[in-house]
């Protein structure tokens, strides 16, 4: 267990929060077979958004890819409680929203904080399929929202 997922993030001096009720009709995360889906994710915290706005436009690249981080940590959070993270065979497709500026591109590097940390946190199961991409509005005015596929045993 001591290298398992929670070992990781503990290292990294992250932990789990509490899964973050859902804002509208829908549920944090659905199991179908050997597939977890979880429902779109925002960088929030202890109930509050952590930001509003867009990115290349008062929330800088740096900042949305710590609050992208946030959001994987909430998708974590969503998949642990439905199966625990140590059923986890594979992190399999990450969809990354940014709300962007106009002319901001840099998506790519945004949603690298929710990549980065499924990687550290699974190894070569965490690499994954992604998008990300620029959208005019996310829900609440968030800056970023990621949603998650993985497969478990």
């Amino acid at each position: 267990m001591s290298n398992g997922p929670h070992a990781k993030l503990a290292e990294l001096g992250l932990e789990l929060p509490d899964v973050v009720p859902p804002v509208a009709s829908y549920v944090p995360a659905v199991q179908s077979g050997q597939h977890v889906y979880v429902s779109g994710q925002l960088p929030i915290a202890e109930g509050k958004l952590l930001a509003t706005g867009k990115v290349g436009a008062g929330i800088s690249a740096e900042q949305a890819k710590d609050l992208a981080q946030r959001c994987a940590l909430n998708a974590l959070a969503a998949v642990d409680s439905l199966v625990g993270l140590e059923n986890v065979v594979k992190v399999v497709k990450l969809t990354g929203f940014v709300a962007s500026a106009p002319g901001f591109i840099g998506q790519p590097a945004v949603i690298n904080g929710a990549s980065d940390l499924f990687g550290t946190v699974f190894g070569e199961a965490g690499r994954h399929a992604r998008s990300a991409v620029g959208v005019a509005e996310l829900p609440l005015d968030a800056p970023v929202e990621i949603e998650l596929i993985v497969e478990v045993a």
